[in-house]
């Protein structure tokens, strides 16, 4: 009886040694939990400053593009209206009697159509309609072409200024005893602004100026336009 009570105890213990050799040991202390932890949450904090640099990029990259449309909408793409106007001229006939009541002058008026686009601009056959104190006294042809973007197209045109047209009682005889004629000159120039050779806009422009003629210096003097 003893001796089958030592080998049931035997057994016994080999059994329970078994069973706690089937389980892995806890470490000793808290410190490779924790190890692993820390660098988890550190990873974690990598990734998070990473993707927070990500799209403060982005966030930049977006502002940058809109700030470049902006300006290439506000500059580029915006399409002013050109200027044309009398820039000076020579004289060829110049039959102004002294004391007199009539003219017959021929001008040869250098104009300039100023394109400050960022495209050329294309404008088609116009007319120049000179007046003495809104009195018509002669016109001159403007054939199309186009002015270069910003910059400025000059060209001349030829115009016979008469007072055929100008009634007797007129302030003619006092302005050529004063030696100075008041003229001025009207226009509309209509046309396209062509932008990166893709976009095309009309766009008209109006002439508006006065001058003088300076009958004794024979000189196109005072020319002033809107």
């Amino acid at each position: 009886f003893t001796g089958k009570n030592l080998r049931g105890k035997k057994a016994k213990m080999m059994a329970d040694k078994q069973q706690h050799q089937s389980y892995p040991l806890a470490p000793s202390n808290g410190y490779a939990r924790s190890d692993q932890e820390a660098g988890s949450e550190l990873s974690n904090e990598l990734r998070r400053k990473k993707r927070m640099k990500y799209l403060a990029y982005g966030v930049a990259f977006v502002v940058f593009q809109t700030a470049i449309i902006m300006i290439f909408a506000l500059t580029v793409m915006k399409v002013k209206t050109p200027k044309f106007r009398v820039r000076s001229a020579t004289f060829g006939t110049f039959n102004v009697p002294a004391n007199g009541t009539s003219f017959n002058i021929n001008m040869i008026a250098e104009v300039g159509v100023k394109n400050p686009n960022f495209g050329q601009y294309k404008y088609d056959d116009s007319a120049i309609a000179f007046f003495y104190r809104d009195v018509p006294i002669g016109s001159a042809s403007v054939s199309k072409a186009k002015a270069k973007l910003k910059s400025t197209r000059k060209f001349n045109v030829t115009v016979d200024l008469s007072s055929t047209n100008i009634p007797t009682n007129s302030e003619l005889g006092n302005d050529i005893s004063a030696g100075v004629l008041p003229l001025t000159s009207g226009s509309t120039l209509k046309g396209k602004v062509e932008l990166m050779k893709v976009m095309k806009k009309k766009k008209s422009t109006q002439m508006n100026c006065t001058m003088e003629i300076h009958i004794q210096a024979r000189e196109l003097q005072n020319v002033t336009c809107k």
